[in-house]
């Protein structure tokens, strides 16, 4: 057999292996060349600057300042404090929030040293173990979605029974990430069926501008803050209600995707200084010119819910971009 013979042997023996490569290598140089063209098609276009971050540990309770916060995929997160990861239930599980409890918005829920502390008017301030393995896991229901919490424990029940002045006895529980959680999409399909969060409305995080506030300020005989709307990011630089608009955008290397328009309910007309509702303003005005989103039906939007697509570090100070391609 001379050599075209035995060159002729082993291109035959190799030439599904050749033709396998050589589909990997032009799979792989697709790949690339598609990769290239969306980093370049990537536009970012700034539309605003964050000028408040806040965090809301409990649902319904007081809502907490803070210079810079991580932004992880179930919402914010400030040392020990994560939003909306306490909630106030009744016994057999129902939550209960400034809907049915006003006052709720006065209690404030921090960490220091390892211990969770309560706080809230005409109380003593309550210190208890921030981690408590031993305490039952109990099933709860945010509205119609069911969820579970770790109990805090009796001192902390009875705590939250006697400031609400209750003649029921409610409790507070804490969502572990082992927990049932939320799944958003259960309620809403607009949400992917891979989000989920712990104890807020719908989203992790909520965003609204202040031009929108002073738009509906202008409106109001008396004026209402942005902590009637328990917003996570507050956005100024802007017009008003043009975050309906953001459908994705960014902030530092976080990136995040819009969802749905926020709608208003009765906690809106809780005063956050007072824990007095009026079950009117600033809601009944809202309802005359912010019945925007047919998805939400009856309730005015304020704000807008977002999923996180890529987590990282927010400051306030930093700019707001809007992601097109």
């Amino acid at each position: 057999m001379d050599f075209n013979d035995e060159f002729v042997k082993i291109l035959g023996q190799n030439r599904k292996f050749a033709l396998y490569a050589a589909g990997t290598t032009i799979a792989l140089l697709g790949l690339g060349l598609v990769y290239k063209y969306m980093r370049q098609k990537k536009k970012l276009t700034r539309v605003g600057v964050v000028t408040q971050l806040l965090v809301h540990p409990m649902k319904s309770g007081k809502g907490v300042s803070v210079e810079t916060a991580e932004c992880l995929r179930m919402g914010l997160k400030y040392g020990e404090l994560r939003d909306r990861h306490w909630l106030v239930i009744t016994e057999d599980g129902h939550m209960v929030t400034g809907r049915q409890q006003p006052r709720l918005v006065l209690v404030s829920l921090s960490s220091e040293g390892g211990q969770l502390c309560l706080n809230g008017p005409q109380m003593e301030e309550l210190r208890v173990p921030f981690h408590q393995p031993n305490n039952a896991v109990i099933d709860c229901r945010v509205f119609s979605i069911d969820v579970q919490g770790r109990d805090c424990g009796d001192d902390v029940s009875a705590w939250l029974t006697r400031y609400l002045e209750s003649d029921k006895t409610v409790r507070l529980v804490y969502y572990e990430p082992h927990l049932k959680p939320q799944r958003p999409s259960e309620k809403d399909p607009l949400y992917p069926k891979d989000e989920k969060v712990a104890y807020p409305d719908a989203a992790p995080v909520m965003l609204m501008s202040e031009a929108s506030l002073r738009d509906l300020n202008s409106r109001l005989d008396s004026e209402v803050t942005v902590f009637q709307f328990r917003p996570s990011i507050v956005v100024s630089d802007c017009e008003a209600f043009i975050e309906d608009t953001w459908d994705h955008i960014q902030i530092g290397k976080v990136e995040m995707k819009r969802v749905v328009g926020c709608g208003r309910c009765l906690l809106t007309t809780v005063d956050p200084e007072t824990g007095v509702i009026s079950r009117k303003e600033p809601l009944n005005t809202l309802k005359t010119y912010r019945l925007t989103d047919p998805k939400q039906k009856t309730a005015p939007i304020m704000g807008q819910y977002y999923t996180v697509k890529k987590t990282g570090v927010l400051h306030v100070g930093e700019p707001v971009y809007k992601i097109t391609y």
